[in-house]
């Protein structure tokens, strides 16, 4: 069975329940990771005898010996499960150089794991999780598109959410390691010998998204100072693939690791990095003013209690003449005065700053506060004249109690920096003139503005009634696709500058959506999207094992992208997020499977429903009329039953039993009871007509029945008989592609609800002007004086 990307989260996360309660995330984790580290490695490189294989699995002479899962496997539900674990990690730590990296966690402390049967049992129970037939590793053809690695991802992220503000630092959510490994042009390397560095590494996420950005294999270096986090990035890069990374421990402002000679930093021609922010003790074991390493000369010192700037310099220290690097940073960095003020006065005059993202806040786990990018760029420095900014914090979607970006937010991030495109609200380039003339400061509101524009209210129309010109042509992206539909819904009033509504608000939608020109509109793009549709389904149907599933979805949902860029109405990068969201939800899994162990007839992946209609439509028919025959049978039932109740004498009350049901027998009983006294014809009706409408029910509750079974047993039949081509058409064409053409054609269709919405907006917005609101209110006045009057009484 193929490990499915889902299956696989879930089940390594149903391990952490062994732990839980005797320890919090921030140490669980290294459990966990640790066992599953043990466990790949002895699946993908202990079955065989390779003297290049990066990874040595120590064998012993008796089971229990060696340096594998398995051996700990033969102590499963001994007493000295815990110790023995201790021994076997580290003889694979000892052979693979590893010691002080996977060897730091005890499983045989009883403080967190229980005492005697407590330990042997939660030990156990976690050994036998990961020995589940569906997790062997080395049958997993997949492997070169990082299933483990995503999987110790999405573990490293809910550790992360589950250790709280002070321990979540140690992971960078992935979709910002994304963009900050895009914006970077790592993807341009053509080098072995490039270089890609994390100062700050953590678990390593940032830095794995960072190299795995780049064509080609290049060199890899990171730097922690937390000695049990330096250990799960090493274990990281090695689920990863990347085995030669170089990982040390250590201080890297106080005791940077990679260098030159003693007085000089090791350059790499990428950097990236996440620091802890504004860190109040950044000058532990070091004097900045006296650093040998040059990191802040020319530049300045940073502030004593903010470490910020420090991290920043280091990175900039640690780049290439050519080299380019990103680091994520508080917004304090961009307009904080003082000595950060001349440290940002001095990057922008060397122009060494290439651009700044913002991003949403509430993304980190660490830290609700927001946070950007800044994107530094050496090689390009004396030919650029402007910062690209990107103002990218509107844009994202609630994920419990963070936010997330979604695909299309990393896009749209990505697209716009990669062209330096300006978009209104969104992004711009910003003069090194226009800045120096702000002071150096780089707060991003002084340059962009993204509130949203106010919707200004006409006094006029107000006054005296029509519908304002202006609000109408800023829906000219409409008018400019659809001319004639504009020309029908408005016409001009005499004074100028206002229009009439020339139909009624209520039948605007059906207006838009019998307009000629907008149905040519959606008929065109239809047909682009049946060409997509056409063009993806023979790619799609070309998946054979071994296939990289995240290679397929890029290139279907690119063109998708692209297709729909040309659009005046969509905003591509929604069609995008469609396809995108429907790959995380079901897509990915079918395809990991599919190459997995190629195309079957799962009845997970194809279900029953796809069989039914393509193949079995008219028996489905039959079916759902059958359904709907019972619910207008029972619906029957009810409204009888409910009028002989409100009647005096309810005929039905000696039809019920004690739990209040009308029975057949009963009704059986009560209409031979009353056919013999023969004086009441009408309560002998209504019983009559319940028993034959209880009749039909039960006779079609069989005939339903039998059908379904039938039904079912030509369902089975035909999985049995299913061959590769009919599967891959159910799967490729009534699956996945219909199911996102629905949901683009939905896309299309919302456009004639979103331009209805506006019009009656502004319709109702100015329907009664106020000399017509003043005549009424004197009108109603006028009555209610009136009446009081009558009565005897004056308001006046």
């Amino acid at each position: 069975m193929a490990l499915k990307k889902s299956e696989l989260y879930s089940d390594i996360w149903k391990a952490c329940d062994q732990l839980r309660g005797g320890m919090d995330a921030s140490q669980y984790k290294d459990y966990i990771l640790v066992l599953l580290f043990v466990k790949y490695v002895s699946d993908k490189y202990g079955k065989e005898s390779d003297p290049f294989s990066p990874i040595k699995i120590p064998k012993g002479k008796e089971p229990g010996e060696g340096g594998s899962f398995g051996d700990m496997l033969f102590y499963a539900g001994k007493d000295d499960i815990g110790d023995q674990i201790n021994k076997i990690i580290g003889r694979l730590a000892e052979a693979n150089g590893l010691k002080g990296v996977i060897d730091i966690t005890d499983f045989n402390d009883k403080t967190k794991l229980g005492d005697g049967k407590a330990m042997v049992d939660r030990l156990s129970g976690l050994l036998g999780i990961f020995n589940k037939p569906e997790f062997d590793f080395s049958n997993n053809r997949a492997e070169g598109d990082d299933l483990l690695g995503d999987a110790y991802e999405y573990l490293m992220k809910n550790f992360a959410v589950q250790s709280g503000k002070s321990k979540g630092q140690f992971y960078t959510p992935a979709e910002v390691s994304r963009i900050m490994s895009k914006v970077l042009g790592i993807n341009k390397a053509d080098n072995t010998t490039q270089s890609v560095y994390d100062p700050t590494c953590g678990s390593g996420s940032l830095l794995i998204k960072a190299a795995n950005e780049a064509p080609i294999a290049i060199s890899v270096f990171g730097q922690e100072i937390d000695i049990s986090m330096t250990g799960l990035a090493k274990m990281n890069m090695i689920l990863h693939g990347i085995t030669t990374a170089e990982i040390h421990q250590g201080n890297t402002l106080s005791s940077p690791q990679f260098k030159k000679d003693e007085n000089s930093l090791l350059t790499f021609d990428f950097a990236v990095a996440n620091p802890p922010f504004s860190t109040k003790n950044w000058r532990n074991g070091f004097n900045p003013e006296q650093d040998i390493y040059n990191r802040f000369d020319s530049f300045g010192i940073p502030p004593e209690k903010n470490g910020d700037y420090a991290f920043l310099l280091h990175l900039v220290k640690s780049l290439k003449s050519t080299g380019k690097g990103a680091i994520i940073l508080p917004h304090g960095v961009l307009f904080r005065g003082g000595a950060e003020a001349e440290i940002r006065k001095n990057l922008i005059e060397r122009k060494y700053i290439k651009g700044i993202i913002g991003l949403p806040a509430n993304l980190f786990y660490g830290t609700p506060i927001p946070a950007c990018i800044i994107v530094i760029d050496k090689e390009e420095d004396q030919n650029r004249d402007f910062v690209f900014y990107i103002d990218a914090s509107k844009d994202f979607a609630k994920d419990g109690n963070k936010n997330r970006l979604r695909e299309q937010d990393i896009h749209k991030i990505v697209d716009a920096f990669g062209k330096f495109s300006e978009i209104e609200k969104y992004s711009r380039k910003v003069k090194y003139s226009e800045i120096k003339k702000n002071e150096y400061n780089l707060n991003i509101p002084r340059y962009i503005d993204n509130n949203l524009s106010e919707d200004l209210q006409d006094i006029e129309a107000h006054l005296k009634g029509g519908i304002p010109a202006r609000d109408i042509e800023a829906l000219k992206q409409y008018w400019q696709v659809l001319p004639d539909l504009k020309d029908t819904l408005f016409s001009p009033l005499q004074r100028e500058g206002y229009l009439k509504l020339n139909i009624l608000p209520i039948e605007l939608s059906s207006h838009i959506l019998e307009n000629k020109q907008f149905n040519t509109f959606k008929s065109e793009w239809m047909q682009k999207l049946n060409n997509w549709e056409n063009a993806c389904t023979e790619r799609l149907k070309q998946i054979k094992p071994a296939d990289k599933p995240k290679e397929i979805i890029h290139d279907i949902s690119e063109k998708l992208l692209a297709l729909f860029k040309s659009n005046p109405l969509i905003d591509a990068y929604d069609v995008y997020q469609i396809l995108m969201q429907y790959w995380a939800d079901t897509m990915q899994d079918d395809i990991y499977q599919i190459v997995a162990e190629g195309w079957q007839a799962d009845k997970e992946m194809l279900p029953a429903e796809l069989i039914i209609k393509r193949y079995f439509a008219s028996e489905d028919q039959t079916i759902n009329a059958l359904e709907e025959q019972i619910e207008s049978l029972t619906q029957q039932m009810k409204e009888l039953a409910a009028e002989s109740e409100s009647e005096e004498n309810d005929p039905l009350e000696s039809t019920r039993n004690n739990k209040g049901k009308i029975t057949k027998a009963l009704l059986t009983d009560s209409i031979k009871a009353l056919k013999q006294t023969k004086d009441s014809e009408a309560e002998l009706q209504i019983l009559t007509k319940y028993l034959k409408l209880l009749d039909a029910e039960t006779e079609s509750k069989s005939v339903l029945k039998q059908a379904k079974k039938s039904l079912d047993g030509l369902i089975d039949k035909k999985y049995k008989s299913l061959n590769e081509v009919e599967i891959k058409s159910l799967i490729v064409e009534d699956k996945w592609l219909a199911t996102v053409k629905s949901e683009v054609q939905g896309a299309l269709e919302l456009i004639s609800h979103r331009l209805a919405s506006r019009i009656i907006e502004l319709a109702e917005r100015y329907a009664e002007p106020l000399p017509e609101i003043e005549a009424e209110v004197a009108a109603l006045s006028a009555k209610v004086e009136a009446h009081l009057q009558r009565m005897g009484f004056s308001w006046k």
